[in-house]
């Protein structure tokens, strides 16, 4: 696949890029394995926002993706390579040996025919989905196991992807792309290789309008709001922060401040993620 750049007909246009959807087989996905998505706007069961920024949008159906992989022992052909609108990685259609179909995340450089398995004691390529007891050291994978059976939550996004550093007693070493290591136990699935579509990164939307396409409104600066809105508000003119620190809307410290919660999973953590910039 690759970028396309836009002509600069207009100022939005003026260094807009996109895909040129090269890699995309099939336009229409598969009736069976799609599900209506209901829009909340960033609300919860209550009504209240959670999430803000979000609403709008254009309309989108789910495609069910088989995150667990447990479907042991039986090829699949790799029968498409199709785009969805719910993330930012491509997807697989896999027709199996005995006629389902599923959906998978793509990984890179598998092909339309390419074959394959989920099973414990499969080969290492790129698409195969094997637990890491069984995975050598040093091998890219992506889509791993937190507990076994629940299926991947790790490296999902587009061009992303872990390295198994080590296998020590009940558990394996990951070395995470956001430069995280952490611990996870040698029954969790992963599939081998990297995500589809790391050109994804490059895509420069270029107007406003296009974000809101995809669901995002407007985020307005807190200086631009009133004292009784935001705690960065009121003043004449442009006027500082005039806080120890910038805050969020509801007055708690916005910068170099801890917010991690699941202090029971420290244990699993070797290294923390790597500080942007």
């Amino acid at each position: 696949m690759g970028i396309k750049a836009y002509k600069p007909t207009s100022p939005g246009r003026r260094g807009m890029t996109g895909y040129d959807f090269s890699e995309i087989t099939k336009t229409e996905p598969e009736k069976s394995l799609v599900e209506p998505l209901k829009k909340h706007a960033g609300r919860n069961h209550q009504g209240r926002i959670t999430v803000r920024h979000r609403g709008g949008g254009h309309k989108r159906l789910y495609r069910v993706i088989d995150f667990k992989r447990d479907k042991w022992g039986v090829p699949a052909r790799v029968a498409a390579v199709e785009y969805d609108p719910n993330r930012s990685a491509r997807i697989a259609l896999l027709h199996y040996a005995d006629g389902e179909k599923r959906y998978i995340i793509a990984p890179r450089g598998r092909q339309l025919g390419d074959l394959v398995t989920s099973r414990p004691g499969g080969e290492i390529r790129v698409g195969n989905a094997l637990p890491l007891r069984n995975i050598p050291v040093g091998t890219v994978v992506h889509n791993i196991e937190l507990i076994p059976g629940r299926g991947g939550q790790i490296a999902r996004a587009a061009g992303t992807s872990a390295q198994l550093l080590a296998k020590e007693g009940d558990y394996a070493t990951l070395r995470l792309a956001s430069g995280e290591v952490r611990r996870v136990r040698l029954e969790c699935m992963a599939t081998i290789g990297q995500v589809s579509n790391p050109e994804h990164e490059l895509i420069n939307l270029g107007k406003a309008g296009r974000r809101r396409w995809l669901g995002w409104r407007p985020a307005v600066r807190g200086s631009a709001m009133t004292p009784r809105d935001h705690p960065h508000g009121g003043g004449e003119g442009r006027s500082p922060i005039g806080l120890p620190g910038p805050k969020t809307p509801w007055g708690k410290p916005a910068r170099a401040v801890k917010t991690r919660r699941r202090e029971r999973t420290d244990k699993y953590i070797i290294r923390r993620r790597e500080k942007k910039g």
